[in-house]
């Protein structure tokens, strides 16, 4: 996560100690319901107070294994055959979904503020190609990526283009969105001061629309990192790679009944990594707005 901000003596500012305080009481409550629903379970059977009705998710160990017992397993080896420990391997593995997620990232955020560019600087291309951008996002992801994989193998290029592909497919559509909001936000007395000064539409896009709409861009880049990884966890399901967390967590579903608890412990760093992704960007974002500000 980004260092929280300082005050003058060097200490966090009350802001930044409420935003760590909610941040820690969220996941101080999500562990509670976690426990308590197990809890609930072992005390009614398996069913909801007062009733007969079963609880609508199985609170037995090998349907929700204790969180002690997740912690525990990331420290255990990841199998028998190897003496390395879980955490370990699934870093390993999530390391190569992310560095897919960034390609994708990279390539899907260009395409965006390209597109974006696009349709602002040419209004009838933009109402006929904005519907087709929204229906693009309705594809199943499920239904599109395993076509994805078999054009990109077909061309010869090794697995991990495919993942790029999928997770940039993700991830241009909301850079697209607040990019082109951003260029259509710029100030009216900065865009009529480049009309009177006779500016070219080149030169009114780099120096007002272009400036304006980096705010935006952040916005969408946020969303994008965290469709970006999704995609990349998707694409190495479909693809078949052999590496990344994708296939950790696919690999663990198959021998869930032995160790639920390795499952858990996958999906749980693969959440990590995608805030980890997620607070890149916002360092990032607060670098660029802190010189403008400057």
């Amino acid at each position: 996560m980004s260092a929280p901000p300082r005050g003058r003596r060097g200490w966090p500012r009350p802001a930044a100690l409420q935003y760590l305080a909610i941040s820690v009481g969220l996941i101080v409550a999500a562990a509670a319901l976690w426990e308590g629903y197990k809890l609930l379970g072992a005390a009614t059977g398996g069913k909801i107070p007062f009733t007969d009705l079963p609880l609508p998710i199985a609170s037995s160990d090998l349907a929700m294994p204790h969180l002690w017992t997740i912690i525990g397993a990331l420290g255990a080896p990841a199998s028998s055959a190897t003496s390395e420990s879980l955490l370990s391997y699934l870093l390993g593995e999530t390391s190569v979904t992310l560095r897919e997620a960034a390609y994708g990232l990279l390539l899907g955020s260009g395409l965006g503020v390209l597109l974006a560019i696009g349709l602002r600087e040419l209004p009838m291309v933009s109402r006929g190609v904005m519907p087709w951008l929204v229906v693009s996002q309705t594809i199943p992801l499920v239904a599109l990526a395993p076509i994805i994989v078999i054009w990109v193998g077909g061309l010869g290029l090794p697995s991990w283009v495919a993942v790029t592909i999928i997770s940039a497919y993700l991830s241009f559509f909301p850079v697209t969105v607040n990019t082109l909001r951003g260029l259509n936000s710029a100030d009216p007395i900065h865009l009529e001061l480049m009309r009177s000064l006779n500016a070219s539409r080149l030169q009114t896009l780099t120096t007002v629309r272009i400036p304006s709409a980096i705010p935006s861009l952040f916005s969408g880049l946020r969303l994008a990192a965290i469709a970006s990884v999704i995609g990349a966890i998707v694409g190495e399901l479909s693809a078949g790679t052999g590496l990344g967390i994708g296939r950790a967590i696919l690999s663990a579903a198959y021998f869930y009944s032995t160790g639920p608890e390795k499952l858990f412990a996958a999906v749980l760093v693969a959440s990590l990594a995608g805030v980890v992704f997620v607070q890149i960007i916002a360092i990032a974002e607060s670098l660029v707005l802190r010189r403008r500000t400057q």
